[in-house]
């Protein structure tokens, strides 16, 4: 009998991550792919982004909707709550040997928690890592206490969950599977990305990414207007932006940065969901990354494209030399762009070495997945030893 492999996804940078990985099952004789998807990929308003898994191939097994129309903490909690309800009943109908989770997302906790209910191992991907400045922090965390096999980015992510408790003979380190869309996907050139998002490649090109700081108390406007003002310090550079992702307030960025746009329509532009060979694209291509991404630390040194990182969301992750990071102020923003496009950052970027390993995580967590065993394993014990 195949095992049943269940892959969780709920947002389009999370697809991009986990799509190699889920053609490496679909490929594997041995296993049988099931793909449940949550969250924002069923949100107009977010592009509609499970379109995109569908036309890369893969059939969708389940839906779980957990969107609600508030966007506010209260609002997020209720989401935590239909996301348990709705996966409770998707793993019921699909019974997967194993769930694949990746990263710290709420919808995500909610599968992690359905399954461990379910007495459903659950195999989670970038665990170990820190984000002071974001609720993910602490949910990721606990999807590593609730999760049996854990695929980790870098060896000091796999000595925290060690830290955690977490036996040794069920912790790898793979890398970030992202790495894996930069070996294997046909990037476009500067002129073919600005005819498909609808703005021609400028003197100097800007890619922009601000999510929302969950653990901040106050609201984001302060941040993403002193981004904006930012950006028109460099009236010669063309701007991407693309939308910030479902976390409390999220809508109100998007809402800050479709005013910018529309008042800048010859050098900016705003996407829903760029889909990774786009994203990519863009940050190939960019003079600088800005923002508050983890793509801005994983994917964008290996690039070879400076990056500069606003504020705490990202606070604790490891980065390479080309992370420039800085504070929400204008003063800041504009000078951590001042030193990217510096010609001593542009010798620096074109050795960078990436901090979360080589392609290739893909294929190595499917081998995993398909040979290691399954007895007793949710029969978990406290690992005590060294971390080392």
């Amino acid at each position: 009998m195949r095992r049943r492999i269940c892959v969780v996804t709920g947002t389009r940078a999370e697809y991009g991550l986990l799509r190699w990985l889920m053609a490496e099952i679909q490929g594997d004789p041995r296993l049988e792919l099931q793909v449940a998807v949550t969250g924002m990929h069923l949100a107009p308003e977010f592009g509609s982004t499970h379109t995109a898994i569908t036309g890369d191939g893969f059939a969708i097994d389940a839906t779980v909707d957990t969107l609600l129309a508030s966007n506010t903490a209260v609002g997020t909690a209720k989401s935590i709550g239909l996301g348990v309800i709705g996966f409770s009943d998707a793993f019921a109908t699909l019974r997967p040997h194993i769930v694949v989770v990746l990263g710290d997302r709420y919808e995500i906790l909610a599968a992690v928690q359905s399954a461990m209910v379910c007495n459903i191992p659950v195999a989670h991907l970038h665990g170990g890592e820190v984000t002071e400045g974001a609720m993910d922090e602490g949910i990721r965390h606990a999807i590593t206490k609730m999760a049996t096999f854990h695929f980790v980015a870098a060896e000091p992510y796999r000595d925290r969950v060690l830290r955690l408790g977490e036996q040794p003979n069920r912790v790898w380190v793979v890398g970030a599977p992202g790495l894996d869309n930069v070996d294997r996907l046909p990037l476009l050139d500067a002129e073919a990305l600005g005819a498909s998002v609808g703005l021609a490649p400028g003197k100097r090109n800007f890619l922009v990414t601000y999510h929302p700081v969950t653990l901040a108390q106050e609201a984001p406007d302060a941040a993403v207007r002193s981004l904006c003002e930012a950006m028109d310090r460099f009236p010669d550079a063309h701007v991407i932006f693309t939308k910030a992702n479902a976390d409390t307030g999220g809508l109100r960025i998007n809402s800050l940065l479709e005013t910018y746009v529309a008042a800048h329509p010859r050098r900016a532009v705003l996407s829903a969901s760029l889909g990774q060979q786009r994203y990519l694209s863009a940050v190939k291509h960019a003079d600088v990354v800005i923002g508050n991404s983890s793509s801005g630390l994983i994917e964008a040194p290996v690039l070879r494209t400076p990056t500069v990182n606003i504020g705490a969301r990202q606070r604790g992750r490891l980065r390479a030399e080309s992370v420039i990071d800085t504070d929400e102020s204008v003063a800041g923003i504009v000078q951590g762009i001042q030193e990217a496009l510096s010609p001593a950052m542009r010798e620096r970027v074109r050795t960078v070495t990436s901090r979360y390993g080589r392609p290739g995580a893909s294929a190595a967590i499917k081998d995993i997945l398909a040979q290691v065993s399954l007895d007793g394993v949710q029969m978990k014990t406290f690992y005590d030893g060294d971390s080392a």
